[in-house]
């Protein structure tokens, strides 16, 4: 084989897979855009709003979860990124509300469907930790309910929330980064065969 066209090969082998490094990397950073990482742990950043804090009345309930099969201690809020066995908290800030009778429970929306519920009680301890296992549900949108009951009279006060909706949106990012990895990489591949059997010719 001639040394010019074996040359010639090379330079086109180098050329193709330089381009194609690049165009994964544009790829990736585009989709970070797209895709930016928003899982964190509840508190992550210095300047997050606690967008977790109940308001019943004059007082405030603090709402927090944790998934310890899957995230060990972290602590999430209204993003829940683990689908699985999940523990929800319940902290009252206050004094008074431990004498008030409170009725909690988790719907999964838009459906309405009831995933938790605990009867209206008044909680001493200021604190409700109960499981549940968002697996049997799957993932999306959910609603806390936070009911008081006060004789005949009812004041419910809601907190939305999302379990595993940050892990899909992952996993789309990844599928849609390989298709354009893909597409690129044959749209420059061909042309640099074209490119080459016209140096040939």
């Amino acid at each position: 084989m001639p040394k010019s066209i074996l040359f010639s090969q090379f330079d086109f082998v180098f050329k193709l897979l330089r381009q194609i490094s690049l165009t994964t990397i544009l790829a990736i950073g585009g989709l970070s855009v797209i895709f930016p990482a928003q899982v964190q742990a509840h508190r992550g950043a210095a300047d997050e709003v606690d967008d977790c804090r109940i308001k019943v009345g004059f007082e405030y309930i603090h709402f927090s979860a944790y998934t310890p099969s899957i995230s060990g201690s972290k602590t999430y809020c209204n993003k829940i990124p683990g689908v699985g066995e999940t523990y929800l908290v319940f902290d009252y800030e206050g004094k008074k509300l431990r004498h008030v009778s409170i009725e909690y429970e988790i719907t999964k929306e838009p459906e309405g469907t009831r995933v938790f519920f605990q009867k209206a009680a008044k909680i001493l301890t200021g604190n409700v930790n109960q499981k549940v296992d968002f697996s049997q549900f799957g993932p999306g949108q959910y609603l806390a309910h936070v009911t008081v009951i006060d004789r005949d009279k009812k004041q419910d006060t809601h907190l939305p929330f999302e379990v595993g909706v940050e892990l899909e949106r992952s996993n789309t990012g990844l599928i849609l980064l390989i298709l354009i990895g893909a597409v690129l990489a044959l749209f420059i591949f061909f042309k640099f065969k074209l490119q080459a059997t016209k140096a040939s010719d």
